[in-house]
């Protein structure tokens, strides 16, 4: 099997034509080197600076002016990990930037039969299965074109989407 990686990978958020859609399973995910200090100031409290977002809120704004759709649903446990404690802080800047984040209790997803495995659909026709590791890095992104297996994952990811909320309305339920 081959595995779609590095600028490749990258490729895969700027070539997609209406829609994106990610299923996120993991309680974390290895960090990327930009992310190691913005994670280290929020665990010590520190003022955010979310410059090293900068890219990303950028091609989000992009996406959202030429009426392209960027769904994830993000699927937690609680009490939420510090991992998610950080994601959900940077997920409340890249929402206005037009990323929309809507969480999953990790327990409804297993009610809702959702698979545990971590992928994106771009177009409802290519499905990119996400390759990581025990220790949450990510090896690659298998594509997948065959139509039974992308209708597979659309129900999944309607489903989804359907129980997920947005991120303020999900925090406010555990207080």
């Amino acid at each position: 099997m081959d595995l779609v990686s590095g600028d490749e990978f990258v490729r895969l958020f700027s070539s997609f034509k209406a829609s994106a859609f990610r299923l996120e399973t993991r309680e974390r995910y290895h960090l990327a080197k930009d992310e190691e200090e913005p994670l280290r100031r929020f665990l010590a409290g520190e003022p955010e600076d979310m410059s090293w977002m900068g890219e990303w809120h950028d091609l989000m704004r992009e996406h959202a002016r030429h009426g392209r759709t960027f769904r994830r649903v993000r699927v937690v446990s609680r009490p939420f990990s510090e991992y998610t404690r950080f994601s959900m802080a940077v997920a409340r800047h890249s929402i206005p930037a037009g990323d929309q984040i809507h969480y999953l209790d990790r327990a409804e997803a297993g009610r809702l039969g959702l698979p545990e495995a971590d992928w994106w659909l771009f177009d409802d026709e290519r499905l990119a299965l996400l390759h990581l590791d025990e220790k949450d890095i990510l090896h690659g992104a298998e594509i997948i074109t065959d139509p039974e297996a992308v209708e597979r994952h659309r129900r999944w990811r309607d489903v989804a989407w359907q129980h997920a909320i947005p991120l303020e309305e999900f925090v406010n339920l555990g207080a």
